[in-house]
């Protein structure tokens, strides 16, 4: 049946717009779908992190090397428990052996330690000793207390309890400690006491 030539214009006209319609219609029919659904992912509850081990190591050792393959960093313990809500390994009879960039060494211990996961910070307790061999002109300093903080990246040492400072000779009492292992300058602070070895003229 051919179709009166005004209403066939009308009708061509028509289909040209429809696609448009119909992709009209899909976005809302999209938008009534994605509005209808329940929200599937719902709030995002916190992750529940444990407060125990989650692991436990025995007579273990962590060394970190240098890109040359040089070792610069080791520690060691007797046992060592991983816990998740704080990321920090507790070690008990614990053993930190570091080298500088400008070669001097440090060698420590203590009774219990508490290193983070990132080796930013190695906390000594209990009968700490930390002790800087001797490099060059620079005597070996031998520092104790019954707690040390170390930041081996920075090379600092610092302790908010009594600790004791031997030097050659020479020692150093204080209530407080900041000790830059860069530079060998430390800062003691609160009731302190020194003991000088006479110099030789």
């Amino acid at each position: 049946m051919k179709l009166p030539a005004p209403l066939a214009r009308t009708l061509d006209r028509l289909s040209l717009y429809t696609p448009l319609v119909i992709m009209g219609v899909l976005a809302l029919a999209s938008w009534w779908l994605v509005r209808s659904l329940p929200d599937l992912g719902g709030p995002q509850l916190p992750k529940i992190v444990r407060s125990d081990p989650d692991y436990s190591l025995r007579n273990f050792s962590v060394q970190a090397f240098r890109p040359d393959g040089t070792l610069y960093r080791e520690v060691h313990g007797l046992e060592g428990h991983h816990y998740p809500d704080n990321d920090e390994l507790h070690i008990q009879h614990v053993q930190f052996r570091g080298l500088s960039a400008n070669g001097s060494r440090m060698n420590a211990r203590a009774q219990q330690g508490i290193a983070t996961s990132d080796g930013e910070r190695v906390t000594l307790e209990r009968d700490a000793v930390a002790v800087r061999e001797a490099l060059g002109t620079s005597p070996a300093i031998t520092l104790s207390g019954q707690q040390l903080v170390a930041w081996p990246k920075k090379e600092a040492l610092k302790s908010v309890q009594p600790v004791r400072i031997e030097r050659a000779k020479d020692v150093f009492t204080g209530n407080t400690l900041d000790f830059n292992a860069k530079t060998g300058e430390y800062l003691l602070q609160g009731q302190v006491r020194a003991s000088l070895a006479p110099r030789k003229p």
